[in-house]
């Protein structure tokens, strides 16, 4: 079991993560993608991202086995919901941390050459570990990164919610059921015997579309505390229409480019401010500005202010389009007062 120690500074220092974490979410969909657990809802997630992996993927499953344990050096950043931030600050790893991270990784199962280079965190090994990590997420994530956004959001609402009602200790509670909290001290559920004490730290709640069964955390007592836990699923999300769905948005991004494909794909489903969409995405807010820009000239969303925000949302073309409507209407052009972000 593993005992995580609250100390009142602690209890005032919970955080709940803002969206999806990509590297987060790349570690453990590596985890699912070898294995079988949880067919019914990655199974059909699996089939399509196995026919097209790229060769660089090799790396990627030496450092995140299915079973055991996974490099801590892949999640350095947690909470910040941009890709390219992340791979930055994965290919900054100090070299202390990557050999030993590597040699933990040797001691319990043969490694490949290029895995075993790391370790001396070399810029030839490095550069190729950045292409493994985006080749990985374009294939295996990136279309399918606003189901996950959305799920994540749904679960913060409920988790919200159940401040309201209960309190944080209530939240604690409720998280999960392999979860058991008492006060000052919360266990989790494993096959490892650890106490880890937070010691004015606080704790980052973070909630995972590919974490499956259990909440999960970096082995490193050392690192930032956080538990990464598994969210509901809509099973219909990995059927065979949902994938046709999706190879439709490929297809899309062939016409627009895989980011504003995203972004009207996002837009679509629910719409949201630029921040929203921009952690919803793994993409920086002026990346979603610019490409939003570029959308609505085309008269594919519309833009209006809220407050100190503007929000977006998808125009009668932009569904038709996305959804692949023969029949598509014709819409007026917005008026610029309601078009011009802040």
């Amino acid at each position: 079991m593993l005992k995580f120690h609250f100390t009142d500074a602690d209890m005032a220092r919970i955080r709940m993560a803002a969206g999806p974490d990509p590297l987060w979410e790349l570690l453990l969909s590596l985890h699912l993608l070898r294995g079988t657990e949880g067919s019914v809802v990655f199974g059909a997630w699996r089939r399509h991202v196995r026919s097209r992996l790229p060769g660089t993927t090799r790396l990627l499953f030496d450092l995140a086995p299915p079973r055991g344990y996974s490099a801590d050096f892949l999640t350095p950043l947690p909470d910040r919901g941009e890709l390219e931030p992340g791979i930055d600050a994965v290919l900054s790893t100090p070299r202390r941390r990557l050999r030993h991270d590597v040699a933990r990784l040797a001691a319990a199962r043969p490694l490949g050459s290029r895995t075993l280079s790391l370790a001396e965190a070399g810029s030839d090994a490095m550069l190729c570990l950045g292409a493994a990590l985006r080749g990985y997420f374009d294939v295996a994530l990136r279309p399918y990164w606003a189901q996950v956004g959305s799920s994540i959001e749904a679960d913060r609402a409920v988790r919200v919610r159940a401040i309201l009602d209960g309190g944080t200790e209530g939240m604690l509670a409720a998280l999960h059921p392999s979860l058991r909290w008492q006060p000052g001290v919360l266990t989790v559920a494993s096959p490892h015997d650890r106490d880890i004490h937070l010691d004015g730290r606080g704790l980052l709640l973070l909630p995972s579309f590919f974490c499956w069964r259990a909440p999960i955390t970096l082995r490193d007592p050392e690192l930032p505390p956080v538990i990464v836990y598994p969210v509901s699923h809509d099973l219909g999300w990995s059927q065979a229409d949902a994938g046709r769905v999706r190879d439709a948005r490929e297809a899309l991004s062939t016409l627009l480019g895989r980011t504003r494909a995203d972004l009207l794909a996002a837009v679509a489903d629910g719409g949201g401010s630029t921040s929203e969409l921009a952690r919803r995405l793994a993409v920086s807010p002026a990346s979603v500005s610019q490409h939003a820009a570029a959308l609505r000239d085309s008269c594919l969303i519309v833009t209006h202010r809220r407050g100190q925000s503007v929000h977006h949302s998808a125009t009668a073309l932009g569904s038709a389009l996305l959804d692949g409507h023969r029949s598509i209407p014709q819409p007026s052009r917005p008026s610029p007062a309601l078009t011009r972000p802040t």
